[in-house]
Order: C-alpha cells, then structure tokens, then sequence
C-alpha cells in the first residue's frame, strides 16, 4: 500500500464512520466508490473489500447498542442466520458478473439509497395530516397551554431521542418493547433478500433491514437500529467467507479504511446530538445522487 493511498483511505475511513454514526447507517455505501475510483481497486476487489468495512462498522455500532439494550439478540441472529443462503447466492453472482455491469448496478442502488433518504426524511419533517389532508389538530393538552411551547418542546426532544442514534451506554427509556410477531414464509423471504443484497454489493443494507424488522418482526425503530447491526454482521460475515478464495484483496488498506471508519462512527454517534438530522441527511443524500450519476456516466456507455 503506498503512502498516497493511505493517505486517501484515512479521510475516507472517517467521513464513512461520521455517516454511520451520526445517520445510524447508510455510510457504508460509499465504500465501493471510494475504493474504485480513489485507491484504484477493480469492482469485484472492492465489492468484496468493502465487507471487511461493513463488518468492522457493524461490530463498533452493536457494542454500543448492545450496552444500551437496542440488541434482540434471537431475533437477529435468526434473521441474519435465514439470509446466509441470499448472502452466498449474491456473492456468487456479484463475482461472476461483468465489472462495468457491476458499477452500473451499483450506481442504481446508490440512487434509489439516496431518494429512500430523502423520502424517510420527508415523511419525518411533514406535519400530521386528517384524511381530508388538513393538519391534525393539537391535543388538547397543547391547546390548553399558552401557545403550547411547553408541550411542543417536550414533544420535539422525544422525536429527536426516537430518531437519533442514542450514545453508547444509554439505555432507552419508554414502554417496553413488544414481541415479535410470527411469520416464517415471509421472514424468510425478507431475510434472503437482504442477505442477497449485502452479497451482491458489498453493503451493509442497513436502509433495507430496519424497515424489514420494524414490518415484518415488529421491533420499536431504536430496537430495529440495534438488531439490524447484528443482522448486518452475520451477512457480512457469511458473503466475505463466500468470497474469500475468489480473489486477492488488499488487507493492510482495507484494516486502514476499516479502523478509521470505525473510529468516526464514534465520533459521528457523539456529534448526532448536536446536528440537525433532516439537514444531515439530505445533504447526504445528495452527496450520493451526484456520486451515483457520476458512476452511470462513467461506466454506461462502456457496456
């Protein structure tokens, strides 16, 4: 590894833990681009790199989580552990697939990572709306206070503590969390997408996994956060194995990329508290968009 490449990977390893921090997920995404385009590793080498930055990313997140009691530890394990066969189908294909193919899906699911955030972020900022799409009216305990700021006060530090990445150690306050629901087939089916997904790119799927584990195993979001780590770890784990003996890959950049990631994921989760998400996030979103169109111009008009 040479001493401008190293250079490179420091920078990029903390801007993609201070997104997984402060984001709760979806840095990770950046990975495969930095890899190609700035430390010049081929598609297949950086796909299957960018698991090893996955997995260190997830491992540094679940202690934190796990500290605060976020992990449902069978749930995930049993989650990921149902994903293991999409995880090692996707890694097979991903690595007998034409590299600038490759690039071009990936470019796709950068864009469709980008518009989920903003939509995410939208859906969060909008006011409450009635079915004739007028605003809900205050509660009465707002109406009854001067202006309600008291109460909008109380309720705008609850959303921002649900919406949050919690710091490390903290445990959640609220109701407890309720159980699962049981659904075999289509646990089943959400699972190996995902495990599908994170073998075919490289890529955590945190914006996949916590929906699927809010919807489909009705985990509380803050929960949903902490098992999808679990649930990430296990596939990464599973698609890095699969793709152990498809190729060389560079582990004194990849453990360089990986400690500075994680090291900003520390830093991120600190620094959440104090930045606006809806900003954050949509910056970031936009951040990938111009990335994910710059991959398609680039790699389109080759195939």
């Amino acid at each position: 590894m040479s001493v401008l490449i190293a250079a490179t990977a420091l920078p990029c390893g903390l801007l993609i833990g201070l997104l997984l921090g402060a984001l709760g997920g979806g840095g990770s995404v950046l990975a495969v681009p930095a890899l190609v385009y700035l430390m010049g590793q081929s598609p297949h080498a950086a796909t299957a790199g960018a698991l090893v930055v996955v997995a260190v990313g997830a491992v540094s997140g679940l202690l934190c989580h796990a500290r605060a009691g976020r992990v449902r530890w069978a749930a995930g394990a049993t989650f990921g552990a149902l994903g293991t066969a999409g995880s090692y189908a996707g890694s097979r294909w991903s690595a007998a697939l034409d590299p600038g193919v490759l690039m071009a899906a990936f470019s796709v699911l950068m864009l469709v990572v980008a518009a989920g955030m903003v939509l995410r972020g939208g859906r969060r900022s909008a006011p409450a709306a009635t079915g004739d799409g007028a605003p809900e009216p205050a509660p009465p305990e707002e109406r009854s206070t001067p202006r309600g700021w008291p109460t909008r006060l109380r309720q705008g530090r609850r959303s921002r503590e649900l919406t949050r990445p919690a710091e490390c150690g903290r445990r959640p306050e609220g109701p407890a969390v309720p159980r699962p629901r049981s659904r075999p087939l289509r646990t089943a089916l959400t699972a190996s997408a995902v495990g599908l997904l994170t073998g075919f790119f490289g890529v955590g799927g945190g914006f996949v996994v916590v929906p699927a584990l809010t919807l489909v195993l009705g985990l509380e979001m803050p929960v949903a956060v902490g098992t999808s780590l679990l649930v990430i770890l296990v596939n990464s784990g599973v698609a890095l194995a699969t793709r152990a003996g498809t190729g060389s890959l560079d582990w004194p950049l990849l453990a360089t990329l990986a400690a500075c990631a994680a090291a900003g994921s520390h830093l991120g989760n600190r620094l959440a508290g104090h930045l606006r998400p809806q900003t954050l996030t949509t910056s970031f979103a936009a951040l990938v968009a111009v990335l994910a169109l710059a991959m398609a111009a680039s790699t389109l008009p080759g195939l």
